[in-house]
């Protein structure tokens, strides 16, 4: 019997000062994911970029439930993207898209969902 892997969807709030193309993002995290836990635990995250707003400098991801704390742990590791200084925060974290709406602000998911 096959199991369906839950996921969780992360709400993030990018500060930098300079811009950033979505590509650049995912890189950082992926490289933030792999230095801290390996080619092999990076394989077993099922990172996804969902969503970016480079003009808001927000954005969403989706995980496997599993693994969360340490996209969390990459997340927060992350201090550059194209070699400029920048800081990434957890907004929120939630199993659904819908529910991740209601409990981030209309502001900030108007837009990305």
């Amino acid at each position: 019997m096959i199991r369906r892997v839950k996921q969780r969807y992360l709400a993030l709030k990018i500060e930098s000062s300079e811009s950033f193309e979505e590509e650049d993002l995912r890189d950082a995290v992926w490289n933030a994911l792999i230095q801290l836990f390996g080619e092999y635990g990076a394989s077993q995250v099922g990172l996804f970029l969902v969503q970016c707003d480079r003009q808001r400098k927000k954005a969403v991801l989706r995980c496997w439930h599993k693994a969360l704390p340490m996209v969390k742990a990459s997340i927060a590791s992350v201090t550059k993207i194209k070699d400029k200084p920048v800081t990434i925060h957890v907004l929120r974290v939630s199993g659904t898209l819908k529910a991740l709406r209601k409990r981030v602000s209309k502001q900030f998911l108007q837009t990305l969902l």
